[in-house]
């Protein structure tokens, strides 16, 4: 609410510190510097505006209160702060209140504080926004926050969280820095509160739009100068601002400060339509192609244009006037008013031109401490190449010469079979000697296949020989054989099915893809299990189990994986998925995915005295025969645990290693979610990696042959790393990028090498074949058995992704080559 008495609206006529107009913002008690730029050995940051007068600590009759003389306007509001409260406390006032949030560096500080009214911002639908004034010196801020009506839509919290992670990359890049005060400042956030919110410092002077045709020709030069200069920074840390017009960049007569970055996208994004003529470029307003620091560049032309001019242009191109003007000689002949954002100058090349000092031209701060642990990965890297004595790197690249889809080149399951069983299959059991001479089996005739007339007697046509296929449960070979078909009813009993009448192959087929295929090696005491049929009648399957300890994520993981493929997420890699069985699919859509996109937290998955996996596809590429591919979701103490419910672990193809930062990291800002949980940070590693990876047999070297991914899950509570936020901030590509899949995974080797014990890392120093991700299962901690704003998977498909291409399933994707032939 508002005091009456004390005017904190800026926009208030009777505001004893708001003056009639543009000439007022020269008078401030710190001029600052002069010309266009600031530089880096500048002592300290520039001063803000004073807080308005007339705000301040009252008595309860409303008296003012001599709070000491007011803190400088660029004090840290963190936890040095002189009003800081280290514990809850009355508010001084009724019309104060307690607010608490996160600084940019993390920390959890708390306040009192009054505020203004709320005003709906027109930019930012769905948000509201209002004047804050924080502690008993009534230091003043900005607060944006979302709406409880606007919370139903995920894109608008999705908007504010990218605004936050831009704010926050900006502030600890440049918050130290005097030249940085062409940002506006962020003082703090929480994207976990009712209404999320982010804080800001109050920008300084007056809209550029009230500036019109005052300013003098060494003015001019500034604005352009330092809007350049801010496209530079926002370009160093891959932001595109996007939103550079004339209203919001503020001149106070000495510097420029552009607004808060809620319209940011990260370079390299897809554009999506944003903007208005002339400030937006026509890529940009059309929203093609992907996000470049040149697009700014096109806003600082037309505000340069704007200023000289003194009227906009159409935005469509170089204006027609431009040669009138003289001192837009040089942006004209650098492309600075090109439609193209490739056509136009580079942000430090554009300094150069206006003789603007670049302040990141010696580099800023020290150096990356990641630094030293990329190299240690690339050490890595070489050294499981020479154990297995092969050229395969970390990361799979695609092949020049083939350009549709890749086939299988793993050797077949029959091929293992005939080696341990000496038959049991339509493979030989010959050597890794005449493997490579060896001519692949052809694909079995589905038994779905049409059916060609009535048989010349009474006997059931009999189907052509399927080769065996591993049982993924007992690991024993099965055979497609019709007298063992069932289907299962809502009780979970197994009803025979018999198709020897069946003459209509339409419905031969259906009832095919809905039965399952009894296992024939069930034995006294062992659990009867039972096989999809099209597990057994298409390509070669896949078997990918998620290992990790109890509350890690795997549950929540694996179901936002099948989510995203549900929503079509493998369709721009070329691949098409359909259920292994329908409506076992169903079921785990309805149970699991389902509940985790309607915000519930799922259940822990249970212990059990037999390895079932949780779910099946069916994915195909280009036209191919499709493959099964199913996901074992295990309990972490099963995992754990050597016992007979983890042998199936011995003929897994893939896994995902599942790893939880709140037990690895050693980062602070962890400590009281960590608090909260339960749980305890392990030097020692997660026990079910050790456990698995000493139960899998190894290839020469010593080496797991199964390719893995290590899955930094939960990645949201360390967004605002730089590291992280460098890839959690952005979508997975529309194609696969290896050269993108080997940075993620030597950033993230690095960050868990500096943050983590070695125990960690064990899956990638195991597994010659292992790439590393930062993803988020559900994007939030859930409070109660709900998370507060909804489930929001980020880059879970890219751990699923990287195995396909090791696996020979992802199209342009080189496989990771053929796997020896060991004992299971």
């Amino acid at each position: 609410m508002t005091d009456p008495n004390h005017r904190n609206d800026r926009n208030d006529p009777k505001h004893r510190n708001e003056g009639g107009g543009p000439a007022d913002a020269h008078r401030r008690e710190d001029p600052g510097p002069p010309a266009y730029a600031y530089r880096r050995e500048d002592a300290g940051p520039p001063a803000d505006t004073g807080r308005p007068t007339g705000v301040g600590p009252r008595d309860d009759a409303g008296r003012p209160v001599d709070a000491g003389p007011p803190p400088h306007a660029n004090h840290p509001i963190g936890p040095d702060h002189p009003d800081h409260l280290s514990a809850p406390k009355p508010p001084p006032h009724p019309y104060y209140q307690e607010l608490e949030f996160r600084t940019p560096q993390e920390e959890t500080v708390r306040f009192v504080v009054r505020y203004g009214e709320d005003h709906r911002p027109p930019d930012r639908p769905g948000f509201l926004a209002r004047r804050a004034f924080l502690g008993t010196a009534a230091v003043p801020v900005h607060q944006y926050r979302l709406a409880s009506s606007a919370q139903g839509d995920p894109r608008a919290f999705g908007l504010l969280e990218r605004e936050v992670s831009a704010a926050v990359a900006l502030e600890r890049r440049y918050g130290g820095a005097r030249f940085g005060a062409v940002l506006t400042r962020v003082v703090g956030f929480d994207l976990t509160a009712a209404e999320p919110f982010v804080l800001y410092r109050p920008p300084g002077g007056r809209p550029l739009t009230d500036w019109a045709g005052r300013l003098s020709a060494e003015h001019q030069e500034a604005v352009v100068g330092q809007l350049a200069m801010a496209v530079r920074l926002l370009g160093d840390v891959d932001l595109v601002h996007r939103a550079i017009t004339p209203d919001t960049v503020r001149w106070d007569g000495t510097r420029v400060r552009i607004r808060e970055p809620y319209a940011a996208l990260r370079a390299g994004e897809p554009r999506d339509p944003f903007g208005v003529a002339p400030w937006a470029s026509p890529e940009q307003r059309a929203g093609r192609g992907a996000a470049d620091p040149r697009d700014d560049l096109w806003s600082v032309a037309e505000i340069a244009y704007l200023l000289l001019s003194g009227r906009p242009d159409r935005g469509e191109g170089p204006p027609g006037d431009l040669a009138d003007y003289r001192r837009l000689a040089a942006l004209e002949h650098s492309g600075l008013f090109s439609p193209r954002a490739a056509e136009r100058p580079h942000p430090a090349e554009l300094l150069r031109l206006l003789h603007v000092p670049d302040p990141l031209a010696g580099g800023l701060g020290p150096a990356d401490p990641l630094d030293r642990w990329r190299a240690e990965y690339d050490h890595q890297v070489a050294r499981k190449r020479a154990l297995t004595g092969t050229d395969r790197q970390g990361v799979r690249g695609p092949s020049p010469d083939a350009p549709g889809p890749v086939p299988d080149q793993r050797p077949s399951r029959t091929t293992l079979i005939g080696r341990i069983f000496g038959g049991g299959g339509s493979g030989s059991g010959g050597g890794a000697s005449d493997r490579s001479s060896r001519t692949p089996a052809p694909a079995p005739e589905s038994p779905s296949a049409p059916w060609s007339g009535p048989a010349p007697s009474s006997a059931v046509v009999p189907e052509a020989p399927a080769r065996a296929r591993m049982c993924p449960h007992c690991l024993l070979p099965v055979t497609y054989d019709e007298r063992l078909l069932v289907t299962i009813d809502a009780k979970g009993s197994r009803i025979p099915l018999d198709l020897s009448a069946e003459r209509r192959p339409g419905h031969r087929s259906d009832a095919l893809r809905k039965a399952y295929h009894l296992c024939p090696h069930t034995g006294e005491g062992d659990e009867e299990h039972e096989l999809p049929v099209p597990y057994l009648t298409n390509g070669e399957p896949l078997t990918v189990a998620l290992v990790g300890s109890s509350s890690v994520g795997k549950t929540h993981l694996l179901a936002a994986m099948l989510g995203e493929v549900e929503l079509g997420g493998l369709e721009p890699y070329g691949l098409k998925c359909r259920p292994l069985n329908p409506e076992a699919h169903r079921t785990y859509l309805r149970e699991r995915v389902q509940s985790l996109q309607q915000g519930r937290q799922l259940g822990r998955t249970g212990q059990q005295t037999f390895a079932r996996f949780a779910d099946g596809l069916l994915v195909s590429a280009g036209g191919a025969t499709p493959r099964p591919v199913v996901f074992f979701d295990l309990a972490g103490e099963d995992l754990a645990q050597d016992s007979e419910v983890g042998r199936f672990l011995m003929g897994v193809d893939a896994f995902v290693f599942v790893l939880d930062p709140l037990r690895a990291l050693r980062i602070s800002s962890l400590d009281p979610v960590r608090e909260q949980s339960g749980l305890r940070r392990r030097e020692l590693g997660d026990e079910a990696f050790a456990t698995v990876l000493n139960r899998i047999p190894r290839q020469r070297g010593g080496l797991v042959a199964a390719p893995a991914a290590l899955a930094v899950n939960k990645s949201d509570l360390v967004r605002f790393e730089p590291v992280v936020d460098r890839w959690l901030g952005r979508a997975l590509p529309g194609r696969h990028d290896p050269a993108a899949l080997h940075s993620e995974s030597r950033d993230a080797y690095a960050f868990l090498a500096q943050h983590a014990s070695a125990a960690w890392l064990k899956p990638f120093d195991d597994c010659a074949d292992c790439t590393l991700h930062f993803v988020a299962a559900t994007g939030g901690q859930a409070r109660g058995d709900r998370f507060p704003h909804g489930a929001r998977p980020r880059r879970v498909l890219a751990p699923l992704l990287s195995l396909f291409a090791a696996c020979g399933l992802l199209p342009g994707a080189e496989p990771a080559g053929t796997r020896e032939e060991i004992d299971r």
